[in-house]
């Protein structure tokens, strides 16, 4: 492959194009899994950009560029999937009974496309003429630089592609395991205390994916999810219990779950929104400072193409307000064809004004946020979630107030749906927007074209575009989801989806009025603590050490037994990591392990997809169950003893392989 050396590199390809769609749509269908199971989900932009050099190598006249372009399509999938955070909210509600495609797809593309246009004049502000690190994007660049530039490159680049194969084999095997009842999917321990009704425990959820995803994350997020798990399970539980009486014939388990379910939960949703409307106001200097820089950069930038560098030639301003003005059409339609047929009908006109001036606005202002968010801690840091609570809190509230003349039981539930569905547009405007800017920082560290990427980022839309509906409905079909009534579900254990649950919990409650404030009063008060906490440790450390609140207030409001996994993740790669900083080939085997880790969350995610088509051609919940199994506690110790072989085998495999690259 080929250094850029070229005026006119090739970018656009028809193979490149091909390959970055071909990538998207595996990669949403894994992310739009281990968002509903975990709501987390993982930035794709690496494992992407491995697998199109490994690929592309073949050809004598692949270019860095164009494996960049690759990577920019295939980057939609890590942060379209997130819109997964509040559509199924419209089927616990009940509202929908599947996941229709046309207004998903509609929904998904149309503030995808706003997501491009939003951020493009923000590109010289806060990418060209701006000094935030982009940590996921000058890494996926230096990916794309290593993996070109040498004979090494090439054969890291082989490893690496190697390195998915194997990651998601392995995990793709051990959730077959689980799935035939040979290993446990899940090992938990509940007990009482004291003479009350005290009682606490802690569940981990046999998952690989779950390791990798805290690999990815990071040992600062994983303390902080540790910390979480203390102040949760340590703390909250254990004195709530001790103070609720506990249900007649109710076991250990069952009254720490109810607990932790009914009053803690709500407390870890204080703690996000606190810590979110606290990130998101410091963030509100530098932004305003960036969109001014923008327009400033725009006014004074060289008017035609010929005068400007073809690495600094964007969209023509013109073609981004004409996009942005002629998407309010389909959009308005969608959100009109939303309100048909039902109870606010009558209201309709203002209710689509409505929504579509908070698409533009609110839109507009998430967009530059979550791009500046990308710039200073990487799109997969980036707190979408409590940008997502301020949106539907704002949404609901504007909702509300036009149709409150109107309010009934019918009318009510409308409503929550109508703000739900304005809220989807919004998140998917925000993470597209935060993954324009991230790809575009990358871009520049290897010569691309800023049209082009931008061009490419819309492909990538509309491919991801088409997979969260289908996507989404086979799951629902097939295990539907917490909460909601689950019509369609096949299974008897529906995904827990904890994102959707909070966003729509909070659109319920503010319309209806029933949201249990005390608790999420007493959370919020928790997440005002962390940020003092965070704050003294970044100050005391010269910003050496950090506590996120928001990932103390996830690992409180998500399961202990989706958390515990991903904390082992994040404390397995941090003493991986340290082991490897004394190699010579230590950065090799650190980018190595990377990709075994996207290995695990591709694998295990597709695995269930699969499984989960396979639950509706058959009619049952667990068509892969070898009668009822083995007895649990054995299955436990199976199931630990079999996941840390591999995930020891694999780390060890990624060392030997980058020492042998480097010799």
């Amino acid at each position: 492959m080929n250094q850029p050396s070229s005026s006119n590199p090739l970018e656009f390809s028809a193979r490149g194009i091909a390959l970055g769609i071909l990538i998207t749509l595996v990669f949403t269908a894994a992310q739009v899994y281990l968002g509903l199971k975990v709501g987390l989900t993982f930035a794709t932009s690496i494992p992407a950009a491995v697998i199109s050099m490994a690929l592309l190598s073949a050809f004598k006249d692949a270019t860095i560029q164009e494996n960049n372009i690759v990577q920019t399509i295939a980057s939609a999938a890590g942060t379209l999937a997130s819109v997964i955070f509040v559509v199924p909210g419209l089927l616990m509600i009940g509202w929908w009974a599947e996941v229709p495609f046309w207004p998903t797809f509609g929904a998904c593309a149309i503030g995808g496309v706003l997501g491009v246009m939003y951020t493009m004049p923000l590109r010289r502000a806060l990418v060209s003429q701006s000094n935030l690190p982009y940590p996921e994007g000058v890494a996926a660049a230096e990916v794309l630089k290593v993996g070109t530039a040498s004979r090494s490159g090439a054969q890291e680049g082989k490893a690496g592609l190697k390195a998915v194969v194997l990651g998601t084999v392995a995990s793709a095997f051990f959730a077959l395991l689980a799935a035939m009842k040979l290993i446990a999917g899940e090992v938990s321990h509940y007990f009482r205390f004291g003479a009350g009704t005290g009682a606490t425990g802690l569940g981990a959820s046999g998952s690989l994916a779950l390791i990798g995803a805290g690999h990815l994350m990071g040992i600062t997020v994983g303390v902080a999810m540790l910390a979480g798990l203390v102040i949760a399970w340590a703390v909250l539980v254990p004195l709530l219990t001790s103070i609720t009486p506990m249900a007649e014939g109710a076991s250990a388990a069952d009254h720490a779950l109810r607990v932790w379910s009914t009053q803690v939960r709500m407390m870890g949703a204080g703690t996000i929104g606190a810590a979110a409307i606290i990130t998101l106001a410091t963030l509100a200097k530098p932004v305003v400072g960036g969109l001014k820089s923008a327009l400033a950069a725009s006014r004074n930038a060289k008017s035609g193409g010929a005068g400007v560098p073809r690495e600094d030639r964007d969209m023509p301003i013109f073609i981004v307000g004409l996009v942005t003005l002629i998407s309010m059409v389909p959009a308005g339609w969608l959100l009109a064809s939303f309100l048909t047929g039902g109870p606010l009908e009558s209201l309709s006109t203002p209710l689509v004004a409505v929504g579509i001036g908070y698409i533009l606005v609110a839109g507009m202002l998430a967009a530059a946020v979550c791009g500046y968010m990308a710039g200073l801690i990487g799109s997969s840091n980036s707190p979408v979630s409590g940008l997502a609570i301020l949106t539907v809190l704002g949404a609901a509230l504007s909702v509300g107030m036009v149709g409150r003349a109107i309010m009934g039981p019918e009318t009510a539930q409308a409503m929550i749906a109508f703000a739900l569905f304005v809220t989807t547009v919004v998140l998917a405007v925000a993470v597209i927007g935060n993954d324009n800017l991230q790809d575009l920082k990358t871009g520049q560290l290897v010569g691309a074209t800023p049209w082009k990427q931008q061009t490419a980022l819309i492909i990538g839309v509309f491919a991801g575009s088409a997979v969260v509906p289908k996507v989404l409905e086979m799951l629902n079909h097939a295990y539907g989801f917490a909460g909601a009534p689950n019509q369609n579900a096949i299974s008897d254990t529906p995904l827990a989806a904890p994102q959707a649950t909070l966003i729509s919990t909070l659109a319920r409650g503010v319309i209806g009025g029933d949201l249990p404030w005390h608790l999420v009063g007493y959370g919020a008060l928790i997440g005002l603590a962390l940020v003092a906490v965070d704050f003294i440790l970044k100050s005391t450390s010269n910003h050496k050490y950090s506590l996120p609140p928001l990932g103390v207030g996830l690992a409180i409001y998500l399961p202990s037994a989706v958390t515990a996994p991903v904390v082992v993740g994040a404390l397995g790669g941090y003493f991986f990591e340290k082991a490897m900083n004394s190699k010579s080939y230590g950065e090799s085997a650190k980018r190595v392990a990377v990709l075994v880790m996207s290995g695990f969350i591709v694998g295990e995610s597709l695995f269930n997809v699969a499984l989960a088509g396979l639950i509706i051609a058959t009619g049952t919940g667990e068509p892969l169950a070898l009668g009822k199994g083995i007895e649990e506690s054995v299955g436990m110790m199976i199931a630990i003893a079999v996941a840390a072989a591999i995930v020891v085998g694999l780390y060890r495999w990624s060392s030997n392989s980058a020492r042998r690259i480097e010799a």
